[in-house]
């Protein structure tokens, strides 16, 4: 769309199940000056035939010939597009009518933030949160803020996030051009996370936008407790922490990783957190070789990461980084054993 302010892309891999939705609610915005852009990860069941069906030239289309991960997908958006601001919503998710108008007004309250983070809530639960935003445990993990709480308006006074969850978010593509597009090797979970790290530490604020609301269905996709999801969770963590983390927090990440663990190992054997219910639907034993060959993966990438790190664009000084990650620092428990 010549003159759009906004491109607003959904990546879409198989999901035939949820996906009309998504680009449904997008074209509903009451916000005029939107483009609606699909890309397509070489889906299998139909899905890319049924969206150009169902909304013809309402929406573009992009279509890769192989699955080239979250990340990669959504770059090949922002390379096809020039409108000032790109607005994601994931595929399993749907967008509220005010979603992109909010958005895009806490972007131009201060030409210093770079993303925007919405209220994102469970699809199937609508009073309870998703995420407003993320915070990051010390080994380089993260999670939505505030998940599964109820909404009770308890974050709607707050106007500023640590990064913005990709499965409802605003970058601007002045500090996309700055800073980078999003790291293609994560391939899938953290990438957003990398992303949203590397322009706070170049300097970009993050804002947070709670009228602007989504509702997702968690994990849809990859399934919520899938070894796929843990796989990359336990990897590209391992990445963000050597390419964008102090050198303290890793020093110190493998104590974090051990209490984390072992705090995991007790969810697997009671059935709490995420990897309580990995380990129900596969075995304890199963969940200690995905996490042991995602370290074998993260050794084999680690070079590339501390390679990555030495163009990095740091603005903030040590002080200033500490008070930010602080502020929004996960403990231990949280992390392992909620869902």
């Amino acid at each position: 769309m010549t003159g759009a302010k906004a491109s607003a892309v959904v990546v879409n891999w198989n999901g035939r199940d949820f996906v009309l939705e998504a680009v449904e609610s997008l074209l509903r915005q009451d916000f005029p000056s939107l483009e609606v852009v699909v890309v397509d990860n070489a889906s299998t069941d139909g899905s890319d035939a049924r969206i150009v069906e169902q909304f013809q030239d309402r929406v573009r289309v992009l279509r890769n010939d192989r699955n080239l991960g979250w990340g990669a997908a959504n770059n090949t958006a922002i390379r096809a597009t020039s409108a000032p601001y790109v607005i994601l919503l994931n595929s399993d998710a749907r967008a509220e009518p005010a979603f992109a108008r909010e958005l895009i007004a806490a972007a131009e309250h201060d030409a210093r933030v770079g993303m925007v983070a919405a209220k994102v809530l469970e699809h199937e639960r609508p009073g309870v949160i998703d995420t407003v935003g993320h915070s990051l445990y010390a080994d380089g993990l993260n999670r939505g803020r505030g998940r599964l709480e109820e909404d009770r308006g308890q974050y709607d006074g707050e106007r500023e996030a640590l990064f913005p969850s990709g499965a409802a978010a605003l970058y601007r593509r002045t500090m996309l051009e700055e800073i980078g597009l999003f790291d293609e090797s994560f391939f899938l979970y953290g990438d957003d996370a990398e992303l949203g790290l590397r322009a706070r530490l170049a300097g970009w604020r993050c804002a947070l936008a709670p009228r602007a609301v989504a509702r997702h269905r968690y994990s849809a996709s990859a399934g919520a407790y899938s070894s796929l999801k843990a796989f990359h969770v336990e990897r590209n963590r391992v990445w963000l922490l050597l390419k964008l983390l102090p050198w303290s927090w890793i020093a110190a990440s493998p104590a974090y990783t051990a209490l984390r663990l072992a705090l995991q190992a007790w969810g697997g054997l009671t059935g709490r957190g995420a990897a309580g219910r990995l380990a129900a639907e596969r075995s304890l034993l199963h969940l200690v070789g995905v996490t042991l060959r995602a370290w074998a993966s993260a050794a084999i990438g680690a070079p590339r990461m501390l390679a990555a790190r030495r163009r990095v664009v740091r603005r903030l000084d040590p002080q200033q980084l500490h008070t930010l990650l602080s502020e929004y620092q996960l403990g231990a428990r949280e992390i392992a054993l909620k869902d």
